[in-house]
């Protein structure tokens, strides 16, 4: 089964250098464990909120405004699409995503048909 790993960050929070460095690190070895298990099917970073525009239809007419949909504490600032054979197996591997040490990592399954 696919499910979505949106990788949450509060902006709030700043890293050390160290604290930064240690984070890219074990990201690295997070990307490496489930690139090579073929468990991540893609993903990537996002750029910050500030260059997020939003766009609703409302009556026929194209609502455009600048910033996210919500606002929250917490902001999307990555994603990965993961494929596991059940959701125990996504939530392991989200638990071990360095993200979730200081941030949030939502697990959401695809719609199947």
């Amino acid at each position: 089964m696919k499910y979505m790993l949106m990788i949450c960050s509060d902006p709030a929070v700043r890293l050390s250098k160290e604290e930064s460095a240690a984070a890219a690190s074990s990201i690295g070895a997070w990307l490496a464990d489930v690139d090579g298990r073929g468990v991540r099917l893609h993903g990537d970073r996002l750029r910050p909120v500030a260059d997020a525009t939003t766009v609703r239809v409302r009556d026929g007419e194209v609502l455009v405004a600048d910033g996210p949909f919500a606002e929250t504490k917490e902001h999307i600032a990555g994603y990965d699409v993961i494929e596991c054979a059940d959701l125990d197996e996504a939530i392991e591997v989200a638990s071990r995503h360095p993200v979730a040490a200081f941030g949030t990592v939502e697990v959401r399954p695809f719609w199947t048909d």
